[in-house]
């Protein structure tokens, strides 16, 4: 059951309960697909009114992804349920992990057969553990659309690389890829940049400008940490996303463009809806399809991967030898808290392969890791980078 509605998905858990097989809830589509990736199931009960995609979108995405899943559309509105709810579905609905209790049951409904989606890492990734697996599934699963997409995840884990594979992944892989930092543009330039303006419509406007949005014509727009974008942009973004329309400042004419929108944050967008710094329409819309990037620490079987990987990059990059990581230096490398995650371990590999001085092996004392802020080194590390 897929609801935000609390009370709601109690009534449908009630009216289901059995002992029998097990109920799950979820508060919305995108756990919905978490649930569906990790078991294979008859039965989704749809709230039309979901936080973050389109409940009609997802039914799309699901029956494409599992197909022998039946979609019951509720609506949370009334907050009541029919009365013959219950009885008409405890009879036959069953998650497909619980076995049926005898041939004829198990004959009663087809099983789901959900088409297989690729979990093989994405262009430009490294990694192939479970949480990064998932990752690469929902991706090229969302991929051919033109969803909204919404990366989130800490500093250096990767959103725009997961951003960039959405679109060169897509039909409109041909086109145009534009990236806008809403943290990197001054908050007086950014609606001109993003939007364009008309000759004349401010002083130092000798020319007319498309702006971004027209740049990215038939391609995708990346909005690099959304989360930053001023309150008082975040109107017309809205409407741009909802019309696909552009009014350049300055103009009255308004200009109609086919564009993809890719979000990234690693800003907790919740918390900047409650205090009022972010609108909450603009988060929902621009979560149609929120992608979670783990951390390092959370994926602690890339590690050594990865670290080969930036190894074997600095070799052809240097045209030096290609380095080996000793044991001593691999456990420490699985060991350290990535606070810095995927480009903190590149950066480390970076500095070791300086510091290792045409030797052939990448050493302990050869590791250099960022401090916490606010603290300092480890007195062995400090003294291993004066040694080197």
């Amino acid at each position: 059951m897929a609801s935000p509605n609390t009370s709601f998905r109690e009534q449908v858990r009630r009216s289901l309960d059995d002992r029998s097989w097990p109920v799950q809830e979820v508060s919305g589509g995108a756990d919905a697909l978490v649930k569906l990736e990790s078991g294979h199931w008859q039965i989704l009960f749809l709230d039309r009114r979901l936080p973050d995609l389109d409940a009609e979108e997802l039914i799309q995405i699901i029956k494409v992804r599992f197909p022998g899943i039946e979609v019951v559309m509720l609506d949370s509105d009334g907050e009541k349920l029919p009365q013959s709810f219950g009885t008409s579905y405890r009879s036959w609905v069953r998650p497909l992990m619980a076995e049926p209790a005898s041939e004829a049951e198990r004959a009663e409904r087809p099983a789901a057969k959900p088409v297989e989606i690729s979990a093989s890492p994405l262009p430009g990734m490294i990694g192939a553990s479970e949480r990064m697996q998932t990752l690469y599934r929902l991706t090229r699963l969302v991929a051919p659309r033109n969803t909204t997409v919404l990366v989130r995840g800490a500093t250096g884990t990767g959103k725009e690389l997961v951003a960039r594979a959405i679109h060169q992944l897509s039909p409109r892989s041909a086109g145009p890829w534009v990236v806008v930092n809403c943290a990197a543009i001054p908050e007086a330039l950014l609606e001109s940049e993003l939007f364009g303006y008309a000759r004349g419509a401010f002083t130092g406007a000798v020319q007319a400008y498309a702006g971004r949005i027209h740049a990215a014509q038939g391609g995708t727009l990346f909005l690099d940490e959304v989360g930053e974008l001023p309150l008082s942009l975040q109107a017309k973004l809205l409407r741009f996303l909802d019309a696909k329309e552009v009014q350049r400042l300055g103009a009255s004419d308004v200009v109609r463009v086919d564009v993809r929108v890719v979000a990234a944050t690693n800003a907790h967008l919740e918390q900047q809806v409650e205090d009022g710094s972010f609108r909450p329409d603009l988060y929902y819309r621009l979560s149609a399809f929120p992608l979670q990037l783990p951390s390092l620490d959370e994926r602690r079987d890339d590690i050594l991967p990865l670290a080969e990987h930036f190894l074997e990059r600095i070799a052809v990059q240097s045209k030096s030898v290609l380095l080996v990581l000793s044991e001593p230096a691999v456990r420490q490398l699985q060991t350290h808290v990535w606070r810095g995650n995927v480009r903190e371990l590149e950066q480390v590999m970076e500095r070791a392969a300086i510091l290792a001085n045409d030797g052939s092996r990448i050493l302990p004392e050869h590791l250099y890791f960022f401090a916490a802020a606010g603290t300092r080194p480890s007195a062995a590390k400090s003294a291993g980078w004066r040694r080197n």
